[in-house]
């Protein structure tokens, strides 16, 4: 046999194998991310709402029962400080988005903050966002300017749908709200009006556009990261007009089956492309439920809100259980065994550094990281999260701190507009016997302050080393030299 036809058979037969090989071993997970907007521990099946709210959730509890559930899941207790926690790996007290911004003017985060969407970005992720942001609706300050290739959405809050259908408004002055249209390096464009008419339909433009960018970018063999912030259920709680009325159990259970239903279209686009195996999907949410129920007669649709906590105490803006926990569920075949449930303690703020961990980015070393990197947990590795609490903020004040399964408050209020109680002493919470943090159970417990405070002085040195964004800090931001 002739030698150099061996040899080239040889080489042929390694080239083949390594084109098999290599994308094996070289292979970064997609990345997609829903998150809610004010939507309770109480609703998914999974976590035992779904049909008892008036509207079964088949696919969002196939997700649950395809990979872990966590039941111990937290975020802060409002919009803006949550999402920037979430891309941020921090406090959001400390990137000045502490509260939700009230008025006009600049907030948001600085663009020396690094993002979530930044890490995957310089990782070689493509990167789209659509939905609601909350971070930033000035230059500089909009998702294509913090990592996204692309976003389609609202750049503040839905509550400024209803704002043209309000008395007084046209003669306000102000902007009437618009969704926004936005590619990398260029000016958003204004798409269209975000009035009670479109209200209704965002949702379902959001679900279309993500999965034209999951599907253009895995016929490419790109990584992905799809960050999915939908407008639901936030107030105006108004669903599609293909759901209206088709629970029979009122809008809220219409929203339900629509949440459901667009999460499957997403999971079996997923499937579809033959990429579930190198797919991580969670869903998780920004905060508990809308505070109050509202109706108001001069809207012309139905706008009652009533989402549920499940058995914990209170809603959004309050420093409860039911602002903290929200619901969690995360599938990668193959990673992640399924059928897998947790009560160990996570925070939003941890999934920064442990996506960084699973697909090799980097996370910032030159300031404060809050989150903690727990995916040795989510992946099975570990039965503990490596997380015994965190501190519980309410806007830009510390309201107590959470350790294990007990709570401290030092502040309370019941309601985004009820009055505020400081306390002389501490409160002090069992979650386990009390999850509706009535009972105070300071004596004889007073070893769980010598558990739980610990971390707050901790916080509190950190904040000092590295101090906080001011609120409304303008670019460019540079951080004070602390000796």
């Amino acid at each position: 046999m002739n030698i150099n036809k061996i040899m080239i058979t040889g080489s042929a037969i390694v080239l083949m194998l390594a084109s098999f090989i290599a994308p094996a071993a070289t292979a970064k997970p997609n990345v997609v991310l829903i998150f809610m907007d004010n939507f309770g521990w109480g609703e998914p099946g999974f976590n035992g709402g779904g049909i008892i709210r008036g509207a079964a959730t088949p696919n969002l509890d196939k997700i649950a029962s395809e990979g872990l559930r966590l039941t111990n899941f937290n975020v802060e207790v409002q919009c803006t400080p949550s999402r920037s926690a979430l891309m941020t790996g921090r406090y959001a007290a400390r990137s000045g988005n502490g509260a939700v911004p009230l008025g006009e003017g600049v907030y948001g985060l600085v663009q020396w903050e690094v993002t979530m969407a930044e890490m995957l970005s310089n990782a070689g992720y493509a990167t789209g966002m659509y939905g609601k942001w909350h971070l930033g609706r000035t230059k500089g300050r909009f998702p294509t300017d913090q990592g996204f290739d692309e976003w389609y959405g609202i750049p503040n809050t839905t509550d400024e749908s209803v704002y043209t259908a309000l008395e007084g408004f046209a003669e306000s002055g102000i902007a009437e709200p618009y969704v926004l249209d936005s590619i990398k390096g260029q000016t958003p464009k204004k798409s269209r009006a975000y009035n009670l008419e479109y209200r209704a339909l965002i949702d379902r433009d959001l679900t279309d556009r993500a999965k034209s960018f999951m599907t253009k970018n895995a016929k490419a063999d790109k990584p992905f990261f799809v960050y999915l912030p939908y407008t639901a259920t936030h107030f105006p709680t108004i669903p599609h007009p293909d759901f209206k009325g088709k629970s029979g159990n009122g809008v809220w259970a219409d929203l339900l089956m629509q949440i459901d239903s667009y999460v499957k279209e997403l999971t079996d686009t997923i499937d579809d492309l033959g990429i579930s195996d190198n797919t991580i999907f969670i869903f998780t949410a920004d905060n508990g439920p809308e505070a109050t129920n509202f109706q108001n007669t001069n809207l012309t649709v139905e706008t009652v809100v009533n989402g549920s906590a499940g058995p914990w105490r209170g809603t959004l803006f309050t420093s409860f259980e039911g602002a903290l926990r929200v619901p969690f569920a995360i599938r990668w075949p193959k990673k992640i065994k399924a059928g897998q449930s947790s009560d160990e303690i996570v925070h939003a703020m941890d999934l920064f550094p442990s996506l960084a961990k699973i697909i090799g980015g980097k996370v910032p070393t030159d300031r404060a990281i809050d989150g903690i990197d727990v995916s040795d947990f989510l992946l099975g590795k570990k039965k503990e999260s490596g997380r015994d609490g965190f501190v519980v903020y309410m806007g830009n004040d510390i309201f107590g701190v959470k350790w294990k399964n007990w709570k401290i408050h030092m502040k309370e209020q019941n309601s985004w507009d009820d009055r505020l109680t400081t306390y002389t002493m501490p409160r002090v919470y069992d979650l386990m016997t009390d999850p509706q943090e009535k009972n105070n159970v300071l004596f004889p417990h007073t070893w769980v302050l010598k558990k739980g405070l610990p971390q707050l002085y901790e916080h509190a040195a950190s904040l000092k080393k590295f101090p906080p964004i001011p609120t409304g800090q303008a670019d460019p931001y540079v951080p004070p030299k602390v000796e």
